[in-house]
């Protein structure tokens, strides 16, 4: 590997990224870096270049497969790049088809219901260390509340449920592939094939696309995916800078909480997925002028084309038009964005509602940033409070479960079925 690309693995770019940006922006729109010791890869970081490679699918295809047959086995990032038969990473009818049965089947989901829910799952949440005075809104918050969420909306019964949650907790900590998640969700597949109901798995088999059991495996699990460590980092970075920014911090005193244009500030400054959008030219194709080589990864920096100083910074609060959620053909489907900002929103409202006083335990150049070239995400978010006056919930019958950020096992089943069974109104 030579010396003139940028490491974007490492603490150091993880700690400031966007001084990075700025100084491979200032030699032109895209960079070579490197996302894993000894893989190369070209990141893009001009909006309107961005924009250029996403809305052109037949120059930039997604299918990484030859790509990843040059990568060793063992490469860290190959469980988020390596080929799986979902919309991510087909182009074409085949995409259509299998995005169409995606954004059908959302878009059946009652979203009033799901952010009632929410809110009441978001409590059962705080419950556990309101009396606590101090938390760690990362792990014991917004970890494991957009997982809760996913595997209601699939009508993940209890048992799956926890093995959905223990599989994507266990991917995003990077102990293991994904086939912990895939086992999971294949379980649920097949028990949603026998007996159906209101959820989004039963409407994906049900859809005219035709669903294979092998697809909707993976069309699944790519849910679970994005439901996991992107929503975590969005109520994560959220809170961050409601609590450090000073455009914000003031007004939480004040009793104006401007959670709708925090969300937007950070879908444009500091967005979950930091850098992605990942396509495989197949021949040598330019981009801002310089050539980008075939068979090698091309990443988009939403991060950095969203700062890119072309384009117009001055009116970020309810302004759609950031690259966050994708562009294109392949972006982020309408309503699952709207079901994004419905949990984010939400999640951080409850937050705030329920720990007015809320304050950092730490200084904001304090905070750790977990090092990777794709996620922006804080490693933790230490918070103290005055514990509010005690609540009881006798609805709730037993606390949610302990998120543990090392493999070992979730608490027992009992108490897991008490809580999901809460969660699914029973």
């Amino acid at each position: 590997m030579t010396d003139d690309r940028t490491r974007l693995h490492g603490p150091e770019f993880a700690a400031d990224p966007q001084t990075v940006y700025r100084r491979l922006r200032a030699a032109g729109p895209t960079a070579p870096v490197e996302i894993a010791p000894d893989v190369p890869a070209t990141l893009v970081l001009g909006y309107a270049e961005a924009l250029q490679v996403l809305r052109d699918p037949a120059n930039f295809p997604k299918d990484p497969r030859a790509w990843q047959r040059t990568v060793p086995q063992g490469c860290p990032v190959l469980p988020l790049m390596s080929y799986r038969p979902n919309c991510m990473f087909t182009d074409g009818a085949t995409h259509t088809r299998l995005r169409g049965a995606m954004t059908d089947a959302l878009a059946r989901v009652d979203t009033r219901e799901l952010r009632t829910n929410l809110e009441e799952t978001a409590d059962a949440l705080i419950d556990r260390f309101a009396a606590d005075g101090r938390a760690d809104l990362v792990e014991q918050y917004a970890r494991v509340l957009p997982l809760l969420m996913v595997t209601r909306i699939c009508g993940a019964p209890p048992v799956i449920s926890e093995k959905i949650v223990s599989g994507a907790l266990a991917l995003s900590d990077g102990v293991d592939s994904g086939r912990g998640i895939g086992t999971a969700v294949a379980e649920l597949v097949a028990a949603k094939r026998s007996k159906p109901g209101s959820d989004v798995v039963s409407w994906l088999l049900a859809h005219q696309a035709g669903l294979t059991d092998d697809e909707a495996v993976h069309q699944v699990a790519l849910l679970c995916g994005t439901g996991s460590e992107p929503l975590q980092n969005l109520i994560a970075n959220t809170l961050r800078l409601l609590l450090v920014d000073e455009r914000f911090a003031g007004d939480l005193s004040g009793g104006s909480l401007p959670v709708a244009d925090a969300l937007d500030e950070v879908l444009w400054t500091d967005p979950p997925i930091a850098n992605h959008g990942t396509v495989f030219p197949t021949r040598e194709v330019q981009v801002g002028g310089n050539p980008v080589p075939a068979d090698q990864p091309l990443l988009i920096s939403y991060a950095g084309a969203n700062t890119d100083p072309s384009v117009d910074a001055g009116g970020r609060v309810g302004n759609r038009a950031h690259v966050a959620f994708g562009a294109g053909r392949h972006a982020c489907p309408t309503p699952a964005q709207r079901i994004a900002r419905m949990t984010g929103t939400a999640a951080v409202e409850r937050v705030l509602d329920r720990l007015p006083d809320l304050a950092p335990a730490v200084p904001a150049d304090a905070l750790e940033w977990k090092p990777g070239p794709f996620h922006r995400s804080l490693a933790s978010l230490p918070v103290t409070f005055p514990p509010p006056p005690q609540q009881i919930r006798p609805w709730l019958g037993s606390p949610p479960p302990v998120v543990r950020r090392d493999p070992g096992p979730y608490p027992p089943a009992s108490r897991w079925e008490a809580f999901t069974r809460w969660l699914r109104g029973g």
